[in-house]
């Protein structure tokens, strides 16, 4: 269903915007789309901090954007009180030779589908092209190593099949590693599994509240814990941390 939003640039949408991005990672849907960059393009400027939750959603559309674009089609967003933007014009800019078909077209009653930039739509462009240039200066995305527990409904759960469906899921900046299952009591067992994930583009709050606890992942899976959290310092620790649980898994599967 298609999203609309009213006067974004403007105090008050911007605290819309915020509110309605206070349970959700993304405009629709569970993964970054065209949705999402045409929010984006129209924002004048980056949010500020404190609309907490557009403030996030802005800078990890902005990474995406700079690491590796973003292909979801989305539900479809309506962009009320500010120019309209098309789904062409997010993907792609006018071509370079506009101004030669500009010139071949001098008949005032043809449409020009992109028009002539306004100072105040120069000015953002440059504000927005400044602000990634700014951010492409910035250090790379830190890691996090998690270790979290997925627990079945009962004794009768196919956990070959639980497995399957956690690693079924394949979002950009998350890498799953070992994993073993851990008697829990009752011949019920449980699957504790190692996952590695890029902060600026993974939440795991989000990845157990919108994708393991949710359809169709929830006929397997009851609940999720997270059992630790480490941010990842280095890739010398990366690589260590990564020894370390292969160690622990093996270890444990030999008891």
């Amino acid at each position: 269903m298609a999203v609309t939003f009213h006067d974004i640039n403007s105090a008050a949408g911007l605290k819309k915007l915020d509110q309605y991005l206070v349970t959700r990672s993304y405009i629709t849907g569970y993964q970054a789309s065209k949705d999402d960059i045409t929010v984006h393009a129209a924002l004048s400027k980056p949010p500020s901090s404190e609309f907490v939750n557009a403030f996030r959603w802005y800078n990890h559309i902005a990474a995406l954007l700079r690491i590796s674009g973003v292909s979801g089609e989305g539900c479809g967003v309506t962009i009320e009180g500010s120019a309209p933007i098309t789904g062409e014009a997010v993907a792609t800019p006018p071509a370079g030779d506009s101004k030669a078909s500009a010139a071949e077209d001098d008949d005032d009653d043809d449409v020009d589908l992109f028009g002539e930039e306004t100072e105040e739509e120069k000015k953002a462009a440059e504000e927005r092209a400044a602000a990634v240039k700014a951010s492409t200066k910035k250090k790379e995305s830190g890691k996090s190593s998690v270790l979290l527990d997925v627990k079945p409904w009962d004794d009768e759960t196919d956990m070959k099949k639980l497995e399957e469906a956690v690693r079924s899921i394949e979002v950009e900046g998350l890498h799953w590693g070992a994993s073993k299952l851990v008697p829990v009591g009752y011949g019920i067992k449980k699957l504790t599994i190692m996952l590695t994930i890029v902060d600026d583009l993974v939440s795991v709050d989000s990845l157990i509240e919108e994708r393991l606890t949710e359809e169709p992942l929830n006929e397997y899976i009851q609940s999720c814990d997270i059992v630790a959290f480490n941010k990842i310092l280095s890739e010398w620790f990366e690589d260590l941390s990564a020894k370390l649980m292969h160690s622990y898994f093996v270890s444990s599967n030999m008891a």
